[in-house]
Formats: structure tokens, C-alpha cells, sequence
């Protein structure tokens, strides 16, 4: 089987997750599989961290942070935030402090949730998106093969109007595998803001073989459209057994 944390670069240094679809999850089963130690944060607004992650958290003002991070030196998984002033959900912690934070707690790996879609299956970013961390190791640009078929609108999408503008997809239309392509390869789409950072696509919720196989088709185009990554991993990171399906390069 492939490895999660070697086929999404996930073994070191400050990995992000963009896009919609799945980008918590993703991080989380990241958390569960690494065996070293391992900070999970936001630099945007963020659900509660689930109970069955098992990390010690840390919620505090971005001022007292670090001092509160020091008083656990021993803890293996850590997740840390700010307060949020809306219900079930912290704040994200700033970017710069993303970065200062995991150098001076030595972790092996910080996880962040670096982009907001309010639950959509696809996104398309706008003006200061996403919220990247300084020099980010990896990114992971996720968006769902639940979207594949599916009429573009608010349904599916965050900001659907911006999708269809970056994919040449119609509104109300069946969002096909070559404008999942694009969102992934259009430099106004899911690159925008990345800068030079290694990039690795994720397609999460193949579910089936009819997903998968839509899912392929879209991955394999986008690796016809750019050379920005040399693969595309296909998942379903909600099932703690099998959450690389399959992984398809260039």
C-alpha cells in the first residue's frame, strides 16, 4: 500500500492544505499516521479538534502561545489555536507565527489548515488566499471527486462563479474532469499563491470505481496541463485502512 506520509511529503516540515473537500480530514489522517512529533493549526478559522485525535491541545492568545506550548515539551501530538469568537470554531493563528512556532518547538511536522471553503466540495480562491505560512514545505491541494457531474453552483462549490471563470465550467452546468483539471493548474486557480512551494494534488472522496475512474481521467489531464507536480493522489482519507487509493504520475 502506499505510504500516506511519503506519497503526500508529510514526513517533515510545515505542510498546508488548501482548496475544499476534505482538507482536515486530510490532515488529520496525517497526524494519526506520523510517528514522530506532530503539530496540527490553522492559520484561518477552524472546527474544533475531534476528540479521537488524541493530541494535547492548546488554546490561547497568539501572545502566550509559545509559553504555553513549552509547558508540554513532552507531548508527541499537539494541536494548538487561538480563541474564536464563533461558536464550535477557534481562530487561526497568524501566519508568521505558524512559522516561528515550529522551529522553536522542534516539531518534526506542523499541519495546517491554510484556506477556508465552508464545507463545499471545490474552491476557487480569491484575492489573499490562501493563508500560507512562510516558506511551506508542501502543499496539498485538495478538492473532492464528489464535485465530478455535479451541477456548478453553491451547492458544490465556494464561490462558484469564481470557478466558473478559472475552469471555462457553466453555472448549472455538470462540472466535468477537465475543469477539475484546470482548477488545479489554472495560476489563477488552486495554484494562486503557492509561489514555489512543492505542490501535490489531492483528489479525496473517490468512494468508488466510477469515482476513481473520473477522478484518474481529471488527474491525468492536469498532469497534461502542468509540470508544476509530478503526481496526483487519489484518496478517501476517511478510511483509516485505505486512504491513498491510488496515486497517478506523470
Amino acid at each position: 500500500m502506499n505510504d500516506l506520509l511519503d506519497v503526500l511529503e508529510a514526513r517533515e516540515g510545515i505542510v498546508c492544505a488548501i482548496g475544499a473537500g476534505g482538507k482536515k480530514s486530510t490532515l488529520y489522517a496525517l497526524a494519526r499516521h506520523h510517528p514522530g512529533k506532530v503539530a496540527i493549526t490553522a492559520t484561518v478559522y477552524n472546527t474544533f479538534f475531534p476528540a479521537d485525535l488524541d493530541a494535547v491541545e492548546v488554546i490561547a492568545a497568539e501572545d502566550f502561545l509559545e509559553a504555553r506550548l513549552d509547558a508540554v515539551p513532552d507531548a508527541r501530538r499537539i494541536a494548538f489555536a487561538c480563541p474564536g469568537g464563533k461558536a464550535g470554531r477557534h481562530a487561526g493563528v497568524e501566519a508568521v507565527r505558524v512559522r516561528e512556532l515550529h522551529e522553536s518547538q522542534a516539531f518534526d511536522v506542523t499541519l495546517v489548515k491554510a484556506d477556508g471553503a465552508r464545507m463545499r466540495w471545490i474552491k476557487a480562491p480569491r484575492a489573499g488566499e490562501p493563508v500560507l505560512p512562510p516558506d511551506p514545505d508542501t502543499i496539498l491541494m485538495v478538492v473532492s471527486a464528489r464535485a465530478l457531474g455535479e451541477p456548478l453552483g453553491d451547492r458544490i462549490a465556494h464561490r462558484a462563479e469564481r470557478v466558473a471563470a478559472v475552469t471555462g465550467a457553466r453555472l448549472g452546468e455538470p462540472f466535468e474532469t477537465v475543469h477539475l483539471a484546470r482548477l488545479l493548474t489554472h495560476p489563477q486557480g488552486l495554484l494562486a499563491g503557492t509561489g514555489n512551494a512543492r505542490i501535490i494534488p489531492v483528489i479525496n472522496m473517490v468512494d468508488d470505481e466510477a469515482k476513481e475512474k473520473l477522478a484518474t481521467r481529471a488527474a491525468e489531464t492536469a498532469l497534461d496541463f502542468s509540470s508544476r507536480f509530478d503526481r496526483v493522489v487519489l484518496a478517501r482519507m476517511r478510511d483509516p485502512a485505505r486512504p491513498v487509493v491510488a496515486v497517478i504520475h506523470r
